[in-house]
């Protein structure tokens, strides 16, 4: 294990976090307080409780949630795809680096600041709505789990994209709407039975509900079924990223 190229690639993704450091940490933490302040404040005043958890607690994990997987996704597609657009990838892939150091040093990165992100986020959150967590370290192995898991998702993405507009094109259309009607404002249990079966179907349930039981021990679909299908995805993305860098598709061109 080339720890040396692992360390070298990790610190330089950490350290463009702090080049940009109001794109990557105020922007998200000021976009989701508008949200504590919007759904939160104004409409969890009107809300009763959900599940015994006043409106403004139960949405806490969804937003964060939201944040996490956003800021995973950019941030690690965002970090491989710069050396594909500016040719610095031909130096990483001809350098005596395994894949899985490669992985490790871009996703690693990625995740640690996404999950830097949700931390700094849960305590903003405390100026809002006043929250417990039931099970403190089970919710940060799920922040860690998900940050990884979508931090994967972006390298692949990264890997994919041949333009910037495809960076954007899954977290805008696809991620973003999924979260918003994956019950990260509500619970599930609330919809009709045909639309409560559809949302079934969107794997980002899984997410929130799994996080959510960090929280307050509630979730409306089984918590093993939340980790074993953030696990599945996780070992899919790992699977697809060999693959590229086995057959060298979309990077020897």
């Amino acid at each position: 294990m080339n720890l040396y190229a692992i360390r070298s690639i990790y610190f330089f993704e950490l350290s463009r976090a702090w080049r940009t450091l109001f794109q990557s940490i105020a922007s998200p933490v000021l976009s989701t307080s508008l949200y504590f302040i919007v759904f939160g404040s104004a409409i969890g005043s009107r809300m009763q409780q959900i599940d015994g958890v006043s409106y403004g607690a139960y949405i806490v994990p969804g937003l964060i949630l939201l944040t996490l997987l956003t800021e995973s996704i950019s941030n690690a597609s965002f970090g491989i795809y710069m050396p594909k657009f500016t040719g610095a990838i031909y130096e990483v892939l001809s350098a005596p680096v395994s894949v899985l150091e490669i992985v490790i040093g871009y996703v690693g990165a990625a995740a640690t600041k996404s999950v830097i992100l949700g931390l700094i986020i849960l305590v903003t959150a405390r100026l809002f709505v006043p929250f417990e967590i039931a099970h403190p370290f089970v919710m940060i192995g799920f922040l860690v789990l998900i940050a990884v898991t979508f931090s994967l998702f972006g390298f692949l993405l990264g890997l994919w994209a041949d333009s910037f507009e495809k960076l954007q094109i899954v977290p805008m259309m696809v991620v973003t709407p999924l979260t918003f009607l994956g019950g990260s404002f509500y619970s599930i249990d609330m919809l009709p039975p045909l639309w409560r079966t559809i949302t079934l179907f969107n794997p980002v349930v899984y997410l929130v509900n799994g996080f959510r039981w960090a929280f307050y021990g509630i979730a409306d679909v089984n918590v093993t079924v939340s980790v074993a299908m953030t696990v599945i995805f996780m070992l899919v993305c790992l699977s697809i990223i060999w693959w590229i860098f086995r057959t060298g598709y979309k990077l020897r061109s």
